[in-house]
Formats: structure tokens, sequence, C-alpha cells
């Protein structure tokens, strides 16, 4: 293999990695209620309550929260849905 091939190659790879590692960040707002933003993960992200508890108890204290890890299109699916109930949400 040439050294142009692994160039590419390697590229290629860290391409498909990076589409792999996302995470989609819940931001605190200071306006929804615990219950409402637990509500929408468990809606939304597929947590159950105590996942969705915890991530609004980081997120409150901690200003932001891992909320979700995979591919990119179905975290931008959840951002969007997330967005539609007004709470700010990134994907990093």
């Amino acid at each position: 293999m040439t050294d142009k091939e692994t160039r590419r190659k390697t590229t290629q790879l860290r391409d498909s990695n990076e589409d792999l590692d996302k995470y989609l960040i819940l931001h605190n707002d200071d306006v929804h209620t615990f219950d409402y933003v637990i509500q929408a993960l468990m809606e939304i992200c597929d947590h159950d309550y105590i996942q969705a508890s915890q991530c609004a108890i980081i997120t409150h204290y901690k200003g932001k929260c891992e909320v979700k890890h995979g591919r990119f299109p179905s975290l931008k699916a959840m951002k969007d849905a997330l967005s539609i109930k007004e709470l700010t949400a990134t994907i990093d």
C-alpha cells in the first residue's frame, strides 16, 4: 500500500468514526420544570425515569449533560424534537 493510499484509508476511517462519536447535549435553561424535562427525555431519548431524572439534575447543577451518544442522523432527530419542546440541545 502506498503512502497516499494509507492516508486516504486513514481519512475514511476517521470520517466514519467521527459520525459515531457524537453526543447530544442538553443545556440548562432555568425555565422548564424538572418534570417537563424528565418527560421530554423519556419520550424523545427513550430514557427510563431514573436516567431522565439523573440527566435533568446534572443539567441543572452543571449547566449541561450528555444525554445520548450515537450517530449524527439519529441525534439530529432527537435534537430537533427537543427544540420543538423548547429545550436547548446541541450535538458535539
